[in-house]
């Protein structure tokens, strides 16, 4: 299932890549939400299914509930579904490993790991070192991520129907469809109700894509904006649980960088207007030389480039505190209740 709101320039691809599978899907839709291009003719020319959403206000969450609804009663313990963005392109053996994992292993969902495709200038080159890095990450911990992106996951059909019956009995918020349509980052949620429910979930590195980055300073604000809210009020929602409780950690320990990038930045400011320079402990110089060690081995698979980048520090900082600065107006905008914007 592929839900798709003006992906004219990106369906192809997308669809391309799903045709190339050393293991294909037995269906193929694209949901064309919305639209006032040419997804759907594209989409149709290319041997989708196409389904035009109907009166679909809740974006991608309420597109995919649209055609959900209709096809997962009839579904069994045999079917596997999976959900993909229309600006992504799987790997040749994602289904067939992700299939592989969900037939031999006690697991609900199998979700991707991915890179930046091409483009974006500069701040296309910051996602693609980030994504990079992430990807590194989910592989050194064995697939164990904490969130089943919507980039590309696929789920045991009995495992949408168990969330659809929690939602229905009132064990889990929201009404009684797969993805919840009051939240802003309906991905993040749905992990959070599996993992409610007793569930394993797995990111294995087999299960590899690529993804559209943002191609401006201005869109990537507004998507990590969107993405720390939206985990923040999921949160909210389901409160201080097992299931919740080192993902409350990690936010801890995001508004605690923060505040410790604002300090720091603050100190050098305040150092440099009242005495002209800073100084620079032995202690501070090593921990820095460690930092930009870490930074340059986590892009080696960028290649020397990406490496050289990395290494000169005060390039990516640039990055990162613009990612702190959308952090921190996150959690002012959640702690002073402000209207939510997608």
């Amino acid at each position: 299932m592929v839900p798709a709101h003006n992906e004219a320039d990106q369906i192809a691809e997308t669809l391309a890549s799903l045709r190339a599978q050393e293991q294909a899907p037995d269906r193929l839709i694209v949901i064309a939400d919305n639209c006032t291009d040419d997804t759907a003719a594209i989409a149709a020319g290319l041997g989708a299914e196409v389904v035009v959403t109907e009166g679909n206000a809740h974006k991608k969450a309420g597109a995919l509930n649209q055609v959900l609804d209709r096809l997962l009663p009839a579904m069994d313990e045999r079917d596997l579904v999976l959900v993909m963005d229309a600006d992504s392109a799987l790997a040749p053996g994602f289904i067939a490993h992700g299939a592989e994992r969900l037939a031999t292993e006690d697991l609900a969902a199998v979700g991707g790991t991915f890179t930046g495709k091409p483009g974006g200038g500069l701040v296309g080159v910051f996602q693609r070192n980030e994504y990079a890095r992430y990807a590194r990450d989910v592989r050194r911990l064995r697939g164990k991520a904490l969130v089943l992106t919507g980039t590309a996951t696929l789920f045991r059909a009995t495992t949408l129907q168990r969330v659809v019956a929690a939602r229905a009995s009132g064990e889990l918020p929201g009404a009684a469809h797969v993805y919840d349509v009051r939240v802003l980052t309906e991905d993040n949620e749905l992990t959070l109700a599996i993992l409610h429910l007793g569930l394993r979930i797995l990111c294995p590195p087999e299960c590899a894509l690529t993804t559209e980055v943002m191609p401006t300073w201005r869109d990537l604000f507004r998507q990590r904006l969107r993405w720390k809210r939206g985990a923040l009020e999921n949160l909210v929602d389901y409160g201080w649980t097992p299931a919740t409780r080192k993902y409350w950690g990690r936010q801890l320990l995001s508004f605690v960088g923060v505040i410790v990038i604002f300090t720091y930045l603050a100190a050098v400011g305040y150092a440099l207007a009242v005495t002209g320079s800073v100084s620079v402990a032995p202690l501070w110089l090593a921990i820095t030389a460690i930092f930009v060690v870490e930074r340059v081995v986590t892009v080696r698979s960028r290649g020397p480039g990406q490496m050289l980048l990395a290494a000169t520090l005060v390039v990516e900082m640039v990055f990162d505190v613009f990612l702190q600065v959308a952090q921190a107006k996150a959690f002012w905008d959640a702690a002073w209740n402000r209207e939510r914007k997608w």
